[in-house]
């Protein structure tokens, strides 16, 4: 999984792909907007491919005596939270339930939200790793914004319901990094389907993921890029595309005079990037790249939501934190190539510290099971170089910072009244290598419980799979 985007394989010789996708015209009256997002104008057929996830029935839930990190407020022990019609209803003492509650005593244990992982491969680089189900890297061609990632997610990938018994209850799945621009990424529910459609987040915007540094060079280097200077005249070169093709989608929308402009998949993913209804979730490892980066970006007037990997994002930390970019990091991984060389085990902390948004991700299946340790660990870096991170700030580092990547921190990621009830009752402290995820729901819905394997989650592919006695994962 991490070869995915770390260290993105050689293809083979390659042969001359165009750059932009045959374009189609569509008649007028098909093309639409997108339901309110921070461009007022937008493609035709904006969303082709709805989510058409339902949450699962609920009953009422009392989780009461337990300790919980809200992420949104102080620590509340002694506590209890109301999950009622997929939503919070209530977080604090004192909660009257209703008569037809489920009630489930906490003391000793913790409650959190669910855990949100930003930056994974799951499905599009699903178990068992063979090539056969390896489809997350476009590579005919250093720029390929026309391929989505949900076209190769497979729904009965045997790692989603093992992050799920890790307590993550949201996903967003990337493309890999092989490409400049590597296509749409797609929000996902940790729930199971027979589709990725039901996955998906309903009304989760898409993101866009884009790479720099040495895997473009290092991929395309018979044809180009085979430089850093080239890989940025290849994002340069798109977004000059794009911003044409946006202005002439924008002025036929506005005016609807005439047949509409003809379609083109990729450049209607850079318009949407500009149009500010596509979030820019960029692979950079070195501080120079970002830089890099952020200049292409303020070039074109659009925004980076995220830096992921930055093993050097302490570099530039106050300048991600002045331009509200977050940093979506691993907690300890670097030295296997020369532009993670730099890297620092303090990385998370520092980036806290200097005031941005710090993230955890895992970008690795194995890796996403144990966010929480991941947590722990920047943490304790942090106090080696004199940084204390309280838990109340270190919960945001899974929850309510990478909901914001997604920008979905409206509905999910803390624990408030009226959000989605996606929440994790943990056997103890969450940051301890001891604790588990007991209980998981998922919109107000029990997703995974430890202590019944009856109901466990099983893909077609593990058919005939026996749960052990000890519910482990």
């Amino acid at each position: 999984m991490a070869a995915a985007c770390t260290r993105a394989p050689s293809p083979p010789p390659p042969t001359p792909v165009a750059a932009a996708q045959p374009a189609a015209a569509l008649a007028p009256d098909t093309a639409k907007t997108i339901p309110p997002g921070p461009g007022a104008l937008s493609v035709p057929n904006a969303d082709p491919f709805p989510s058409t996830y339902r949450p699962a029935p609920s009953r009422p839930t009392l989780i009461r005596n337990a300790t919980i990190l809200t992420a949104s407020g102080p620590v509340l022990r002694n506590a209890s939270i109301l999950l009622r019609d997929g939503k919070i209803a209530a977080v604090g003492t004192n909660i009257e339930p209703p008569a037809d509650a489920v009630s489930i005593d906490g003391t000793g244990k913790y409650v959190t939200p669910g855990i949100i992982d930003p930056h994974s491969h799951l499905g599009v680089y699903a178990a068992p790793s063979v090539d056969a189900l390896s489809d997350g890297n476009e590579m005919t061609n250093p720029a390929t914004p026309y391929v989505w990632a949900e076209h190769s997610v497979w729904p009965q990938d045997p790692q989603f319901p093992r992050a799920l018994a890790a307590g993550v209850t949201t996903i967003q799945i990337l493309p890999g990094s092989a490409n400049l621009i590597g296509g749409r990424s797609v929000v996902l529910k940790v729930v199971p389907s027979t589709t990725v459609r039901g996955m998906k987040f309903p009304g989760a915007r898409y993101g866009l993921k884009q790479a720099c540094g040495e895997n473009p060079k290092r991929v395309y280097a018979t044809r180009g890029p085979s430089t850093r200077m080239a890989n940025v005249s290849g994002y340069r070169a798109q977004y000059i595309q794009g911003e044409q093709y946006r202005r002439r989608w924008d002025k036929w929308l506005s005016d609807r005079k005439g047949d509409p402009p003809a379609r083109d998949l990729g450049l209607e993913t850079l318009a949407e990037v500009l149009r500010g209804n596509i979030l820019v979730q960029w692979h950079c490892y070195t501080a120079s790249d970002m830089e890099e980066a952020m200049e292409v970006a303020d070039e074109f007037g659009f925004k980076v939501r995220s830096f992921h990997h930055g093993v050097e994002a302490y570099k530039i930390a106050s300048t991600l934190a002045d331009k509200g970019i977050a940093a979506s990091l691993w907690s300890d991984w670097g030295g296997f190539k020369m532009e993670a060389l730099d890297g620092v085990r303090a990385n998370l902390a520092l980036v806290y510290a200097a005031g941005a948004r710090a993230v955890v991700h895992s970008d690795d299946g194995s890796g996403m099971q144990r966010l929480n340790q991941d947590v722990a660990k920047g943490v304790a870096a942090g106090k080696d170089v004199g940084i204390t991170v309280s838990d109340e700030e270190a919960i945001k580092w899974i929850t309510i910072n990478p909901a914001w990547v997604l920008g979905l921190d409206d509905r999910i990621g803390s624990l408030e009244p009226g959000k989605n009830a996606d929440v994790v009752l943990w056997s103890g402290y969450p940051f301890s290598i001891y604790s588990l995820a007991e209980k998981v729901w998922i919109d107000g819905a029990m997703a995974f419980d430890r202590l019944d394997a009856s109901g466990r989650w099983r893909t077609d592919f593990e058919l005939g799979f026996i749960p052990q006695p000890d519910g482990g994962r």
